[in-house]
């Protein structure tokens, strides 16, 4: 039978993938964003600025922060690179989120599974990168390849895990090939692109891609919703009648586009104590914008609390870019 050996979560936001001295690169679309979600409500820039007044995150925006920062993100990536190569798991389900990649704002499921038999990573042309907002194309190198990859996946997992979802009350959708999404490509999101590359460090197991729609209404799963599902897929690969080692790995969060510390804590404590009842209890409110990522976590927190492992924190980095506290909240973790 199939045994689930380890999880790993990382954040994937493109902070990761610059150096520090170009975050403020980002605050250019902080600033034209009249939509900032903090605490369940909705804030300008410049009223983000004086809410937070107190907290001076202008210095935790300086140079100096910016870099000592910028560095425990790349040994925390580091180490989860090294418990993952240390004991290679021999099949990797992967959590994500799709941003209009592969779906459009007509076609977005709640919850899909991919049974083809590859994913592609599709180089960006540079007309693709000169229209990304500022600071974006810097980090693109970190989610696609330098040239079209085709990474194994396992149709058989894939379509395990559909038909137990599906018997277990879970109506989702199937994918045997990624569609064209908003931006015109059928690459894979870059959910899934920045664990290939950073993470798994280009040696990507064979895999099953799990997409959750965080981001865009009416239809994003609830957090408890999310967390038995997490635990559904686990009982599904314990039933799975091949002799395989599997990893569960969740992709995004923590908080942003504006950081809060205090609700990324609060998520965090939950998942080291194993305390489900504490993460599905989350007001919904809170998950909003790119925070909503936080999902895929608890999807992954799920199916780790099903298989028995324990969770270690690698580490937690606020990384801000600005004085209204827009940047993000950078998590690190693994189960064992």
């Amino acid at each position: 039978m199939a045994r689930i050996v380890l999880g790993l979560g990382s954040s994937h936001g493109p902070m990761l993938s610059i150096a520090p001295e170009y975050w403020p690169d980002r605050v250019l679309a902080d600033r034209a964003n009249p939509r900032h979600f903090y605490n369940g409500k909705i804030y300008t820039f410049d009223q983000m600025t004086e809410l937070r007044h107190g907290e001076n995150l202008g210095q935790q925006a300086s140079p100096e922060v910016r870099r000592e920062r910028h560095a425990r993100c790349q040994q925390a990536i580091a180490k989860l690179g090294d418990v993952y190569l240390k004991n290679p798991p021999g099949i990797a389900v992967i959590v994500g989120n799709d941003q209009m990649e592969v779906f459009t704002k007509e076609h977005i499921p709640a919850l899909a599974i991919f049974w083809g038999d590859y994913v592609e990573g599709i180089p960006r042309t540079q007309e693709f990168l000169d229209k990304l907002p500022p600071g974006i194309a810097r980090a693109e190198l970190d989610r696609t390849p330098a040239v079209c990859t085709q990474y194994p996946c396992v149709p058989e997992l894939g379509r395990h895990l559909i038909h137990t979802a599906t018997a277990e009350g879970f109506d989702l959708a199937q994918l045997t090939r990624l569609p064209e999404g908003e931006i015109g490509s059928h690459a894979v999101p870059h959910a899934f692109g920045f664990i290939y590359r950073r993470v798994l460090r280009d040696r990507v197991p064979p895999q099953t891609p799990i997409l959750v729609n965080t981001f865009y209404p009416p239809n994003q799963p609830t957090a408890s919703r999310c967390y038995q599902f997490g635990k559904m897929l686990a009982r599904a690969v314990a039933a799975w009648p091949m002799d395989e080692t599997v990893m569960f790995i969740a992709s995004g969060g923590l908080s942003h586009f504006v950081v809060n510390e205090e609700f990324d804590h609060k998520v965090l404590d939950a998942m080291l104590a194993g305390d489900g009842a504490g993460l599905t209890s989350l007001p919904e409110n809170m998950f909003e914008s790119g925070t909503s990522e936080i999902k895929n976590w608890i999807v992954v927190a799920g199916a780790m609390a099903g298989a028995g492992l324990k969770m270690t924190l690698v580490d937690y980095v606020p990384c801000y870019r600005s004085e209204a506290g827009t940047g993000s909240g950078m998590g690190f973790a693994y189960w064992s």
